[in-house]
């Protein structure tokens, strides 16, 4: 395996996705800093030359790296560090950022529709606080336009829980009740909570890099 030791300004892309999944830390092409490949993001060249944003890091080709920040990509794409990872070939297109946050939230999305088929799914006030008294619940998830007394209500629930019992319970609300009603195919979706399990840590982890993204 490659380590950070290794890396140098040489290493801006990635011989292909065999490679990029068998190395633990990148070299952001904006900061020129090393990092876990975890907190970053892989972009590839397209056919017709644009730049292409390969979340799962999947694609063929040769890839380079930014981290996972919406600041991160503004600052590569104004220093033209794609044309110079990939030698002259890469296009960016001004709208490169947007199309990486829908990619996201469909990833998020899809994986949150996962746990629900999986049955890890609860929604609605009354059903969620009865999944928080059971002690099961590791993601309370709020719709972004929920009303905020009602949204803190359950908030304050699940942390007294969650003392109670040494743990935690995670909060997101970084989507919208549509988009809520539309990955778990029911109506009026404000208030959800996801069980403990591998589909709803899944679910997460996808939701804090959207997350991470936003925050720029």
């Amino acid at each position: 395996m490659q380590d950070e030791a290794a890396l140098t300004d040489a290493d801006e892309t990635d011989a292909g996705p065999n490679e990029a999944r068998d190395v633990l830390t990148r070299q952001c092409i904006a900061s020129r800093t090393v990092k876990p490949v975890g907190e970053m993001l892989r972009f590839v060249v397209a056919p017709d030359g644009q730049v292409v944003p390969d979340i799962h890091a999947r694609l063929p080709g040769r890839g380079a790296w930014v981290t996972a920040r919406r600041a991160a990509l503004a600052e590569a794409m104004k220093k033209k560090a794609f044309g110079r990872a990939f030698k002259g070939k890469g296009r960016a297109d001004p709208a490169l950022p947007e199309l990486v946050e829908r990619l996201l939230e469909k990833d998020a999305l899809g994986a949150l529709a996962l746990a629900n088929k999986a049955g890890q799914v609860v929604a609605g006030n009354a059903k969620v606080i009865e999944a928080l008294q059971s002690g099961k619940v590791a993601v309370l998830v709020h719709a972004s336009d929920a009303a905020p007394d009602g949204a803190g209500k359950l908030d304050a629930l699940a942390r007294r829980i969650a003392e109670a019992r040494g743990g935690e319970i995670a909060r997101v609300d970084g989507m919208t009740g549509v988009q809520l009603d539309l990955a778990l195919g029911r109506a009026n979706v404000v208030h959800a909570a996801l069980l403990a399990h591998p589909t709803s840590a899944g679910f997460l982890a996808r939701m804090r890099r959207l997350d991470g993204w936003r925050a720029d």
